[in-house]
């Protein structure tokens, strides 16, 4: 897996390459909502009020943002989120 933001990310895309996106999931607990957001894939930011809902709106904002990145027919992307929580 080659990692999005990485030099030559595009270009390994356009050629299939399996591409891996870190983003920050917070709880905002005043709002009571779930905001994810990226600093690898910029303009990646979503909110949603339940953590199911959140995967949902990041898969469909993460093809959007690599569609427009990439400028061509891109298929939505297959995601396998997985939640990493520090040991």
């Amino acid at each position: 897996m080659y990692r999005i933001g990485w030099p030559f990310w595009k270009f390994l895309a356009k050629f299939g390459m399996t591409l891996k996106l870190k983003i920050l999931v917070i709880h905002d607990s005043e709002a009571d909502v779930f905001i994810a957001k990226s600093s690898d894939l910029k303009g990646l930011v979503c909110e949603a009020s339940t953590f199911p809902a959140l995967e949902k709106e990041l898969e469909l904002c993460i093809a959007a943002l690599l569609e427009e990145y990439l400028r061509s027919e891109y298929k939505k992307p297959v995601t396998d989120i997985r939640i990493l929580q520090p040991s």
